[in-house]
């Protein structure tokens, strides 16, 4: 692959200093230097292959890093990190020490805001534009967000904002690749933006406006005609309204209508709104024809492209959460699913074909999505909502107010529960068992394999009132799930394995969730008793207190925040019931956990096997300790 212009490409700076005409080669090295890139560490491509262009187009045109360029969600910013002094480090991008898939400040000063859950920019920037207005900064800000981001309420309340805030520079750029621009019409387009993005036009509106309003009735008139006028050719309307003024749509893969369009833009103030289309996958063909099974790919051959998997020797959790949905859909006519733009990543893609009218996707809309099956469980619907752990945290008030307050039956299945890899801090599901097991009227299940979250999400349906299961990324210890939709007693727990010597001489292990299976390892070296606990909340009491009454020590595991954790609840417990036990918590720590392998993540919080023996051992030192060491201790040898 050659690399002429891209290898002397350190900073944008550089890029500034390469001619027009040498851009559209720049562009083909880059689009290339990222395909080859992803294809050997996995990430995300079809976005990031759309956006070579523009982002060539915005570092050439801004002065970055002093002008501040804010990228929604941020999986579409490889192009941007490898022009900005980053290139060398995608051979490690999303590894352990190596640099993430989405913008982060600490990384680079070109990441003017870390983007990693959607819609956030155009508040971002808005808040930027306006401490430059306060600090006498003249900076330009720019906020690059999707169509899909779009889809958030959270973007409309922004520019709801930027529509009445006087004095500031900034411009957003609607990244529509969601549809095409056929030759005649992206030519006009081209011609239309760059023209209403001129200073004379600007100008010219505004003189107009200064004559006519001398006249009233003639300026309504024009105002008027003007609307219309655009409207017939750009969607302008909304985001005018709104109080931006709006350009567009032009080809976001023509650098001859991109650089024309940000330098006219460049120069003028107030709120300006950008609109570029652009193709997801684009350059490379199977990109292109499939975008969806291109946007996340692990490694692959770029000439071949990805190979359909071998059918998968066991089901992950997002499988088994899957087929289950579609199961209890055919046995109950009441059942509602329901994601927020995760139809893939929560498996809801055969519900969808099942049960079409009984499946909505509400877009990047967590609070939405909360709040409308809310609004189903009213009417006796039976809803269930597949959403990510880490994007319940964006409809929290909707779960405490418009559910749990109203005690309505909604089933939240939470996937990428815990520690989830490549993606790092943004996307971890460390905290829900902390922010959901202090809300009343709810129950929290945590399956501890596949066939056991089966079993709590029929359980879970089937309880009258709202109700979470947590399950993680990935696969478990295989267990096989039944085919029938079995439920279990709510808050009760189930002992996997007695400790065969003195439980006076031992300590009981007390698993919330998939670190079971190390967890039973671990045992057998420490003789320890291990409970599976199924539920955090209502939590099993009676099992606590039996198993603190009979042990030296009782031990508390869970792939979640140890802070305000299921660990707590049992503690809690013990507070309640005045019992005096040594109580070891054991869990992910009080840190934002980086991007990196799952096992060895893991593994780092010592939540393996090894971890959870180690843990235990240091603890309780003096219960592990050799018959010839106590007797040497005792004697003060």
């Amino acid at each position: 692959m050659t690399t002429r212009l891209l290898e002397q490409i350190n900073a944008p700076a550089d890029l500034r200093k390469l001619s027009r005409s040498q851009l559209e080669e720049l562009a083909i090295e880059l689009r290339q230097f990222v395909l080859q890139s992803v294809s050997r560490t996995g990430g995300h491509l079809s976005s990031n292959l759309g956006t070579v262009e523009l982002t060539i187009a915005l570092h050439y045109v801004f002065n970055t890093p002093d002008d501040r360029l804010v990228w929604d969600v941020g999986h579409q910013t490889y192009p941007h990190k490898i022009l900005t002094g980053r290139r060398e480090g995608m051979a490690k991008l999303r590894q352990r020490g190596g640099i993430s898939g989405f913008p982060r400040r600490c990384e680079s000063p070109y990441d003017a805001f870390g983007t990693a859950h959607s819609s956030t920019s155009i508040s971002a920037a808005l808040g930027m534009a306006v401490a430059s207005r306060n600090s006498g900064v003249d900076r330009r800000h720019v906020a690059i967000i999707g169509d899909g981001a779009m889809t958030a309420g959270m973007a409309f309340e922004a520019m709801n904002n930027v529509g009445v805030t006087p004095d500031i520079n900034l411009l957003v750029i609607l990244n529509d690749n969601d549809m095409s621009i056929s030759p005649p019409v992206g030519a006009l387009n081209r011609y239309l933006a760059r023209l209403m993005s001129g200073r004379f036009y600007a100008a010219a509106r505004n003189v107009g406006k200064a004559v006519l309003s001398r006249v009233p009735p003639v300026l309504e008139l024009a105002r008027r005609f003007e609307g219309h006028a655009k409207g017939m050719v750009v969607p302008a309307t909304l985001f005018e309204e709104l109080g931006f003024n709006y350009f567009g749509p032009i080809d976001g893969h023509d650098l001859d209508s991109l650089v024309p369009t940000l330098q006219n833009l460049r120069q003028q103030s107030g709120p300006l709104f950008l609109h570029v289309v652009t193709r997801k996958g684009q350059g490379y063909k199977l990109a292109e024809a499939d975008p969806v099974l291109y946007h996340g790919p692990g490694k692959f051959d770029p000439e071949v492209g990805i190979k359909p998997a071998a059918k998968p020797a066991q089901l992950s959790f997002t499988q088994v959460f899957g087929r289950w949905l579609c199961d209890m859909a055919a046995a109950d006519s009441r059942l509602v699913g329901i994601t927020p733009a995760m139809r893939e990543g929560s498996g809801l893609v055969e519900f969808e074909k099942k049960f079409p009218q009984r499946y909505f996707d509400v877009g990047i809309a967590e609070q939405h999505a909360v709040t409308f099956a809310a609004g189903l469980a009213c009417e006796g619907q039976k809803p269930v909502v597949a959403i990510y752990s880490t994007f319940l945290q964006r409809g929290y008030d909707q779960f405490i107010h418009d559910v749990a307050l109203q005690n309505l039956d909604v089933t939240f299945a939470l996937d990428r529960a815990g520690i989830v890899g490549a993606d790092g801090a943004t996307h971890a599901g460390n905290y829900d068992i902390a922010f959901t097991r202090c809300i009343p009227n709810l129950v929290v299940a945590t399956p501890s394999d596949e066939a056991e979250c089966r079993l709590l999400l029929s359980t879970c349906y089937q309880y009258e009132g709202p109700a979470t299961v947590r399950y993680p990324r990935g696969v478990g210890s295989g267990a096989v799930p039944a085919d029938d939709l079995a439920t279990v007693p709510i808050g009760k727990a189930v002992v996997r394995r007695e400790c065969a010597g003195d439980p006076s001489r031992n300590v009981a292990l007390l698993v919330f969730g998939t670190r079971l299976p190390a967890a039973l390892e671990a045992a057998e070296s420490l003789d320890a008793t291990v409970v599976d606990m199924r539920f955090v909340k209502p939590i099993d009491v009676e099992r606590i207190l039996h198993e603190a009454a009979r042990h030296a020590g009782l031990v508390t595991i869970e792939e979640g925040s140890v802070m305000g954790g299921a660990g707590s609840a049992v503690a809690e417990v013990l507070n309640e019931a005045g019992q005096n036990i040594d109580l070891l918590q054991l869990g992910l720590p009080d840190a934002f956990i980086d991007h990196g392998d799952q096992a060895g993540l893991l593994a780092e919080a010592g939540l393996d096997a090894a971890g959870i023996e180690a843990s235990v051992r240091k603890r309780y030192h003096a219960l592990y300790e050799s018959p010839a060491a106590v007797s040497a201790n005792s004697k003060g040898e």
